[in-house]
């Protein structure tokens, strides 16, 4: 956190986030899903909390992100800005409400600004939605860009390997970070790809460039809350850090209810009216 107290209770927008590069301020963003959580996370500092079409596996249960509507990333959207004061809130458009059509990605990113009061969205991928883009900044949307590993194209992948090893992928990876900074996006997050290779993006764009996966070298971090705090444990690729152990905890103290109440325990006198 800021050791400007001040400094660190204003509210972070796009052009903040910018501001903080310029002075080498790493940006620390995580996602949160629903009111509660999104409020713990924004009272403890956050500058970015996105909401993300991760949704899809932590919170609906999917094997991808593809099944994730528009529909439900403004409820849950709408849900995080309620108990969101300083951090930039930035919602992840879904599969399917972007690409290969720019009206319709102009219509996706309107009622997500206008039902859930996001203050930004996020897209995934360069050039191929380039149109797209442009479309939305043209409306005075801010979008967030992301490059490298992009989950929504998982079937074209084929896998979650790292992703631009190969000199022509990572040459296509600085020409679309370019791309996107030049047609006006204000952060990039890059997935999954070598650190040399996130560390010379980060140099050669003036654009916040955060990282999940893309070692040290860029300006920020994210990670998805329910991994690091432990919640859910069947996803462990390197890049993660586990900061609490929260699977363990609510088990023991559902375990703990499920005892009191099975032996009469709870509800003693005291919490008796």
């Amino acid at each position: 956190m800021s050791t400007n107290t001040e400094d660190n209770k204003r509210k972070v927008t796009t052009s903040r986030l910018i501001e903080m590069k310029c002075r080498g301020e790493k940006i620390a963003m995580l996602t949160a899903y629903d009111y509660s959580m999104a409020k713990l996370i924004d009272e403890a500092g956050m500058d970015v909390i996105l909401v993300g079409d991760s949704a899809s596996n932590v919170m609906a249960g999917n094997i991808t992100t593809l099944p994730m509507t528009l529909d439900q990333m403004i409820y849950h959207a709408k849900s995080v800005v309620k108990g969101t004061s300083r951090a930039l809130v930035v919602c992840d458009m879904p599969f399917g409400t972007y690409q290969g059509n720019s009206k319709e990605a102009l219509a996706s990113a309107i009622r997500i600004m206008k039902e859930s009061h996001a203050e930004a969205v996020k897209m995934e991928g360069g050039s191929e939605i380039r149109e797209s883009i442009e479309r939305i900044l043209s409306a005075g949307i801010p979008v967030m860009g992301h490059l490298g590993l992009t989950p929504q194209s998982i079937n074209k992948f084929g896998t979650y390997a790292v992703r631009a090893k190969e000199e022509a992928e990572a040459a296509k990876l600085i020409q679309d970070a370019k791309m996107l900074e030049e047609i006006g996006c204000f952060a990039l997050v890059l997935e999954k790809i070598p650190a040399t290779l996130a560390t010379k993006v980060a140099q050669e764009v003036s654009i916040p460039v955060i990282g999940i996966g893309a070692g040290g070298g860029v300006d920020g971090q994210v990670l998805v809350m329910h991994d690091m705090l432990g919640i859910n444990k069947g996803f462990s690729p390197k890049f993660l850090r586990r900061y609490a152990d929260l699977s363990t905890i609510i088990n023991e103290a559902v375990s703990h209810y499920i005892d009191d109440v099975k032996t009469s325990d709870f509800p003693s006198e005291s919490e008796q009216y």
